[in-house]
């Protein structure tokens, strides 16, 4: 499998292209915007695009995948049914935020263990709740590569402090769901630079072996952190 992120919206969001090398079919994870330049970059490496793929229904990560997908008579999957009620409400999201945004339905809403497939490559579907209900991350294994949206971050994490936010369920969904997979893996996150499980394991001031001592152990709470932005970015 080959990929490449694109920042998009004003939110600087990670949108990632992934494509199968044999078959030039392509996904599409998170267009949250500025569509025009997805499809330039679909178009200039001649890939079809199969399947659009969503982490969970923020605007800045969900607002484009109805209209991308439609264009392109591509599947739409994902998130976790958990996170319906953003879906369908990403227009009023949009309003709110000033960003272009549809509602929508999925293809297919996924569950933990699922597997989604485009051209001879396929992802695992990891159901992460946290950040919101139905956050999910993909995870292909050849390349030891996972996508989380707003999970985890290079020394952050999600944010939680909203109405879909939930702690305890971001720590447990980082280091029982993400970590295991293995300190090698390399991560692309909804925003920022991308990083390693086993450096966030050991240094993330958040989620680290430290910050858990130093946190957990005394049953505090960390502070937000500085670049969780706003609720939904």
């Amino acid at each position: 499998m080959q990929f490449d992120c694109l920042p998009v919206t004003r939110a600087e969001q990670n949108c990632s292209i992934l494509w199968c090398p044999v078959t030039r079919r392509a996904a599409v994870i998170d267009p949250g915007g500025d569509l025009y330049q997805i499809e330039s970059f679909l178009e200039l490496e001649e890939l079809t695009l199969e399947l659009v793929l969503v982490t969970h229904g923020h605007v800045d990560h969900a607002g484009g995948a109805a209209q991308l997908a439609a264009t392109a008579h591509a599947r739409l999957e994902g998130p976790h049914r958990g996170d319906e009620h953003l879906v369908r409400r990403l227009a009023e999201q949009g309003r709110r935020f000033r960003m272009p945004a549809q509602d929508f339905s999925p293809d297919r809403w996924l569950e933990d263990g699922d597997e989604v497939r485009f051209g001879q490559e396929a992802l695992q579907v990891l159901h992460c709740p946290g950040h919101s209900r139905g956050h999910v991350a993909y995870f292909h294994p050849g390349r030891r590569h996972a996508f989380v949206g707003d999970i985890l971050f290079r020394h952050a994490i999600g944010a939680w402090e909203h109405s879909d936010g939930d702690l305890p369920q971001l720590v447990h969904s980082i280091r029982e769901k993400l970590f295991t997979l293995g300190d090698d893996v390399t991560f692309t996150p909804g925003h920022g630079e991308t990083s390693t499980f086993g450096h966030e394991r050991l240094s993330n001031p958040f989620v680290g072996e430290e910050a858990m001592r130093k946190w957990w152990t005394n049953k505090r709470m960390p502070p937000r952190p500085a670049n969780a932005g706003p609720e939904h970015v």
